[in-house]
């Protein structure tokens, strides 16, 4: 009895041990994320990033579906037959024959490719075959390091922009309340404290079309980064790293294979030309060796059938030589043939492709980062203007109409300043991706 209890406690033990080690745990997010966390947590479980490295391993079976044909083939045959008209005749003892009823037979097969067109293809592929789809999911994860980093941009930027409105909302309450009682003592009439109150609506209207862009855009960003709808997630924001980020060597030139899309192309023009080598020499035979051993049993009698059994068996090889296809395999061969043209034409459209995205995206980051070093100074400027103005139109020297203007070109600088930085980090991604330097390597480390 005391044995029945430990071997149910031991099986207890094991199997849920089994059930703990086999589950795996859930990939979690901070509440607070950096961008490069963000996008570590995209290559872990962004679908298209999934999909991928199942496509890879998907890619695997069939090479092992290929491979299998180098190895033996063996196949075992059973057989009964019961003849109830007419019967054949067997020979048990030299001389002599007898008809027979009921025959079954029990036998191995094997056989062992030297030679074959098919499987010599399949060998030779495999590795290139292996490299393009390793090729295929570093693309994907560059295309998601790539548009995860502009969505965290483009969340960040509405941010911002969100707090700059708040900015202007506090400071026009302040001017409109600043109007207003100047109105009640009879300083001004109800001209400024109305303008404050338009310009106040349409901020707060502003306002909450910022607020909602933003949600639509952390929609976007959790989308591509495979993170549950309903996870709440907060970005990270660091102006020093992000202001020393946004430089780039802009004296780098272009070289295409560093570009995973050319590489991409030049992995399938060595498999094509694999395809045209397989139908070039398509006219040799096919060779293999084979060999069977098999057990007879025939007799007059279902009872007696399995009393004796009579092996055969036999080696041997098996030439398969083609000699005429109709033409299949030249109309196959030239097939094939203007397969590499196109690729090679492939190539060098991608080449054309590769030098026209470089010279936009350089265009771009010198353009964007010349608008940020312009507008970088603008917003300090712009702050003291406006406590400037905001101070002497307290004190009756200005009109409600300049503070409307320093306000409105505060407003602007620092939109401007948030829009070229963010710009310009954005238009980085896309010199580095054009330049092949988007690695997946620099965002692991």
């Amino acid at each position: 009895m005391k044995k029945k209890y430990l071997l149910l406690i031991i099986n207890c033990v094991f199997f849920n041990a089994a059930s703990v080690f086999a589950q795996q745990p859930a990939d979690t997010i901070p509440s607070v994320i950096t961008l490069k966390q963000s996008i570590l947590f995209a290559l872990r479980n962004q679908p298209a990033v999934r999909q991928a490295a199942i496509d890879q391993q998907i890619n695997e079976r069939d090479i092992r579906i290929g491979l299998s044909g180098w190895l033996p083939q063996i196949n075992s045959t059973g057989t009964y037959n019961h003849y109830f008209k007419g019967s054949p005749v067997a020979s048990t003892t030299p001389g002599i024959v007898s008809p027979i009823d009921e025959f079954s037979s029990l036998g191995l097969q094997a056989s062992q490719v030297i030679y074959n067109n098919d499987v010599l293809l399949a060998s030779k592929t495999a590795n290139y075959s292996r490299l393009y789809y390793q090729q295929n999911t570093m693309s994907t994860q560059i295309n998601v390091v790539s548009d995860v980093s502009k969505a965290f941009y483009d969340v960040l930027l509405s941010q911002k922009q969100l707090n700059i409105v708040n900015e202007d909302i506090t400071r026009l309450q302040r001017s409109l309340k600043d109007a207003y009682t100047r109105y009640q003592a009879g300083v001004v009439d109800k001209i400024d404290y109305k303008q404050a109150t338009i310009a106040l609506n349409n901020e707060i209207a502003l306002r909450k079309q910022t607020s909602e862009s933003i949600n639509a855009k952390l929609a976007y960003l959790k989308q591509i980064m495979g993170v549950n709808p309903q996870e709440q997630i907060i970005l990270s924001y660091d102006s020093t790293n992000y202001e020393k980020e946004a430089y780039i060597d802009t004296n780098q030139t272009v070289n295409y294979n560093n570009r995973i899309e050319y590489q991409l192309l030049q992995t399938e023009k060595n498999l094509r030309n694999l395809n045209v080598n397989y139908y070039r020499w398509g006219f040799l035979p096919s060779l293999s060796a084979n060999g069977s051993y098999s057990l007879a049993y025939f007799n007059k009698h279902y009872g007696d059938l399995y009393s004796n059994a009579y092996p055969t068996g036999y080696v041997g090889l098996s030439l398969a030589l083609p000699i005429f296809q109709g033409t299949r395999r030249l109309q196959n061969l030239a097939k094939s043939r203007l397969e590499v043209q196109r690729a090679d034409l492939d190539i060098v459209n991608s080449q054309n492709t590769i030098n026209t995205q470089f010279t936009q995206a350089l265009a771009s980051y010198k353009s964007n980062y010349t608008s940020w070093q312009t507008v970088k100074q603008n917003v300090d400027l712009a702050k003291d203007v406006y406590n400037v103005v905001s101070l002497q139109y307290r004190e009756g020297v200005k009109t409600y109409l300049d503070v409307i203007v320093a306000q409105s070109d505060l407003r602007t600088a620092e939109l401007n300043y948030y829009n070229s930085l963010f710009q310009l980090l954005s238009s980085k991604i896309d010199l580095k991706k054009s330049l092949g330097t988007l690695t997946v390597d620099q965002i692991q480390e």
